[in-house]
C-alpha cells in the first residue's frame, strides 16, 4: 500500500487522509479579513467534532454569543487573540488555550497583526454555520483587503437562519462583559468538567510513556467524552517509539496536526510511511490500524480526538512528569500498565 496522497480538501467519506499546509475546505466570511480552513467535520468524524484552523488580520469581533449545545475551543499558534470567556477576558498568545462549554457567553477578537488559531467544535454539524455565512476562498493566506461591510452582509444571513444554527447572540442591554485582566497564576491547570477556563501555553499536566510526552489541553472526561486535545511530543533520537506498534481505536478518530518536526504514521499494515510535516494534518479514521514513529530531533503534533485517544494511552500507560520538555532519554515502560491501558480503552493491539 502506498502512502496517502496529499489532499487539498477533506473527502466526503469517513476515511483516513492527509491534508497539505493551509489546506482544507477554505471559507471566508465577507468583510472579516479572515479564513476558516476546515480539516475535518461531520462527514469525517461521524458527526462528533469539527476541527479547523483560522487566520485573520485585525478585524471586528463577531459579537457576544453562546451555544445551547456546542462546545468551543481556541488554541493560538500565531499572533494574539483577545477572548471574553464567561466571567474572564484574556489576551492569548502562541500556545495559549481556552475552553468554552455550552451556554457560556464568549467573544473572540483577533488582534493581529496576523493571527492564526486552531479550533474545535462539538458536535461537528455546528461548522455548517460557517458554510452558511461564508464563501469559498481561493487566495494565499487571508483576504487582508476585503473591505466589505461585515455587518450589512452578515446580519441578513443570520436573520434568515436564526433557527437553523446553535448561535445565540447576547441582546440583553444590561449585559456587561468582563474587563480584560492579566493571566492568573492558577491558569496553569485543567478545570473541573463543564467549566470554562484559560490555560497558559506550556503549562498544565504532563504525562510520559517511554519517550512520548502528552501535554493535554483538555481531557475527554471534561467534555462528557465528546473530545480531547493534547500536544504529543517526542524525538527520533530515542531510537524507536513506544507507539511503534499496531493500534486500532474502535470508535475514536484522530486528527494529528504537526506544529514542529516530522511525524511518521503507517496505516493498515502498509510498509510505507505517511510523512506528516510542519503545517500538514493527518486524519486517522476510527477502526483504522496505525503505528507512530517520530522522524526528527524534536516533534510536536497536536492531537484532536472525538473521545479517549492516544493521549489517554499515554496518561493511563505512562506516568506523570514534572519536566517542561521531553526527557533526555526515554523513561522505562511498565508493559503491564500499558497493556491494561490498551484494554481499558478498548484498543486492539497486534498485527494489522
Amino acid at each position: 500500500m502506498s502512502p496517502l496522497p496529499l489532499s487539498t480538501i477533506p473527502p466526503q467519506t469517513h476515511t483516513s487522509y492527509l491534508l497539505d499546509q493551509l489546506a482544507g475546505e477554505r471559507l471566508s466570511i465577507p468583510g472579516s479579513k479572515g479564513v476558516f480552513r476546515i480539516l475535518a467535520s461531520s462527514a469525517q468524524t461521524s458527526g462528533a467534532i469539527a476541527v479547523f484552523t483560522s487566520g485573520a488580520v485585525l478585524a471586528d469581533a463577531p459579537g457576544f454569543h453562546w451555544h445551547e449545545e456546542a462546545h468551543d475551543v481556541f488554541l493560538v499558534t500565531k499572533g494574539y487573540l483577545k477572548l471574553w470567556n464567561g466571567d474572564k477576558c484574556r489576551v492569548m498568545g502562541p500556545g495559549d488555550f481556552a475552553y468554552v462549554p455550552p451556554k457560556v457567553i464568549h467573544n473572540p477578537l483577533l488582534l493581529g497583526p496576523h493571527t492564526e488559531t486552531y479550533g474545535l467544535v462539538a458536535p461537528g454539524d455546528w461548522i455548517d454555520f460557517f458554510r452558511h455565512v461564508g464563501e469559498s476562498y481561493a487566495g494565499v493566506l487571508v483576504p487582508e483587503n476585503d473591505d466589505r461591510d461585515l455587518k450589512s452582509l452578515l446580519i441578513p444571513k443570520l436573520m434568515a437562519a436564526k433557527d437553523r444554527f446553535d448561535v445565540h447572540f447576547q441582546r440583553d442591554p444590561s449585559y456587561q462583559p468582563p474587563e480584560e485582566a492579566p493571566w492568573e497564576e492558577s491558569e496553569n491547570q485543567l478545570a473541573e468538567p463543564g467549566s470554562p477556563y484559560f490555560l497558559r501555553g506550556n503549562t498544565g499536566p504532563r504525562w510520559v510513556l517511554g519517550g512520548v510526552m502528552s501535554r493535554p489541553f483538555i481531557h475527554a472526561e471534561q467534555t462528557g467524552g465528546k473530545f480531547a486535545i493534547s500536544s504529543i511530543e517526542s524525538s527520533e533520537l530515542y531510537g524507536g517509539s513506544v507507539l511503534g506498534r499496531w493500534m486500532a481505536f474502535k470508535s475514536v478518530d484522530h486528527c494529528f496536526c504537526v506544529l514542529e518536526g516530522l511525524l511518521k504514521v503507517r496505516l493498515g499494515g502498509s510498509e510505507s510511511w505517511n510523512e506528516v510535516r510542519e503545517g500538514q494534518t493527518l486524519i486517522v479514521a476510527a477502526g483504522e490500524t496505525f503505528t507512530i514513529e517520530f522522524g526528527s530531533r524534536y516533534v510536536r503534533a497536536w492531537s484532536f480526538t472525538n473521545g479517549e485517544g492516544i493521549e489517554e494511552v499515554i496518561r493511563k500507560g505512562g506516568e506523570s512528569y514534572a519536566g517542561y520538555v521531553i526527557p533526555e532519554a526515554p523513561l522505562n515502560v511498565d508493559e503491564g500498565r500499558l497493556a491494561k491501558a490498551f484494554e481499558e480503552l478498548g484498543v486492539s493491539i497486534g498485527q494489522a
